[in-house]
């Protein structure tokens, strides 16, 4: 065989397997391109971000739990919801970095916009992770968005905030897969005001607004 020939069998081998190499590489990024949440875990939060609202009406039968309020003090959730002010849920959990921080925000900025009707609308904000969120995590969860005397955060026994939440059919099975959902309740014993999406300080305004006005 002659040499030139030898020589450009000996770099044709190397040559095809650094380009089999990188086509594995691009055939690599290809699936992890198609799998957005394997690079970001809150894509689907970000997507929930982006959905429309959806109202609804809704009887709920609530559990009778006990729960743990930010300044440790132990009441059952029929306590807890129980006055005749408007009341307005939301579920967060103090280490979220999506949705929670920005439904506390819109809490904040919905405690605001009621000015001298603040007294009479009651926050609360039911923890999805207790066993990371003790009464003392909460108060400065509370602090950083500005809560004021009308607005409580709430702990407890994992079985309870469970069960708070399959009450409001906001149980997901896990702390990374809730979605963005708001209640109001114009007195003890009416129907809840259901949420689904991302609603902000507008919207929560319209919505007690016409609560008030229906009742």
């Amino acid at each position: 065989m002659p040499v030139a020939a030898r020589s450009s069998r000996r770099w044709l081998l190397p040559c095809l397997a650094v380009i089999a190499g990188a086509f594995l590489s691009l055939a690599a990024c290809v699936v992890r391109a198609d799998e957005p949440e394997a690079a970001d875990p809150h894509a689907h939060h970000r997507a929930m971000l982006a959905q429309q609202v959806r109202r609804s009406e809704v009887a709920y039968a609530l559990p009778n739990v006990r729960v743990v309020r930010q300044d440790g003090k132990a009441m059952s959730l029929a306590d807890a919801l129980g006055d005749d002010r408007v009341v307005v849920v939301n579920f967060i959990y103090t280490t979220c970095t999506t949705i929670c921080p920005l439904s506390s925000q819109v809490f904040s900025q919905f405690q605001a916009k009621l000015g001298a009707a603040r007294g009479r609308v009651h926050l609360v904000s039911f923890s999805i992770d207790p066993e990371q969120d003790t009464p003392a995590r909460l108060v400065e969860y509370a602090k950083k968005f500005h809560a004021g005397p009308n607005w409580d955060h709430y702990t407890g026994a994992i079985e309870a905030s469970i069960a708070v939440q399959r009450g409001f059919d906001a149980y997901r099975g896990d702390k990374m897969n809730h979605g963005p959902l708001t209640l109001l309740r114009a007195a003890h014993g009416k129907d809840w005001v259901r949420l689904d999406g991302f609603a902000s300080a507008d919207d929560l305004l319209a919505a007690y607004q016409d609560l008030v006005a229906r009742h």
